[in-house]
C-alpha cells in the first residue's frame, strides 16, 4: 500500500470539513500544526459575518477534532518557511509553512486558494487538485 501525503491549508481544511467528503484512505492529510487555530478563526469569522450559526460553526469545529490529520512543526519546517517568506518579502509565514512542507516531508500540496498555488509555483512544489484527495 503506497501512502500519498498532501500538505492541506484551512481554507482547503475547513473546505473538506464542509462538504463531508471522505479523504482516500490511502492518503495521509498532513499540515502546519497551526492549522486547527487557523480553521477556528476562519470559522469565527464566518458566524461573525452572519454566513454560519454558532452552532453549525462548532459542529464544524466538533468534526475538526475527529479529523485525521498530521501536524507537523519541527525546527527544520520551520526554520524552511522562514527562509522561503524573507526570501519573498512575505509578511507572515503562514503560506511559507505549507510549501515549506510539500519540500520536506509531502508529495504535493492541495489547496483551494488560488494565492497559495501560485505562491507554490513559485518554489516549484507540486500542487495536485481538489479531486486528487478522493482518487487511488
Amino acid at each position: 500500500r503506497v501512502v500519498t501525503r498532501f500538505v492541506i491549508d484551512a481554507t482547503t481544511l475547513l473546505h473538506l470539513l464542509e462538504s463531508c467528503r471522505e479523504v482516500e484512505p490511502d492518503h495521509q492529510l498532513v499540515a502546519p500544526a497551526s492549522i486547527r487555530s487557523q480553521v477556528m478563526d476562519l470559522l469565527l469569522g464566518k458566524v461573525n459575518d452572519g454566513v454560519l450559526t454558532e452552532q453549525d460553526a462548532l459542529a464544524l469545529h466538533e468534526r475538526l477534532t475527529e479529523t485525521k490529520l498530521r501536524l507537523l512543526n519541527d525546527r527544520v519546517s520551520r526554520r524552511t518557511a522562514w527562509d522561503i517568506a524573507r526570501e519573498h518579502g512575505w509578511h507572515t509565514i503562514r503560506q511559507a509553512e505549507c510549501i515549506a512542507l510539500v519540500k520536506l516531508q509531502a508529495d504535493a500540496l492541495i489547496t483551494i486558494d488560488p494565492d497559495l498555488a501560485a505562491a507554490a509555483a513559485t518554489q516549484i512544489v507540486p500542487v495536485a487538485g481538489l479531486e486528487s484527495l478522493f482518487q487511488k
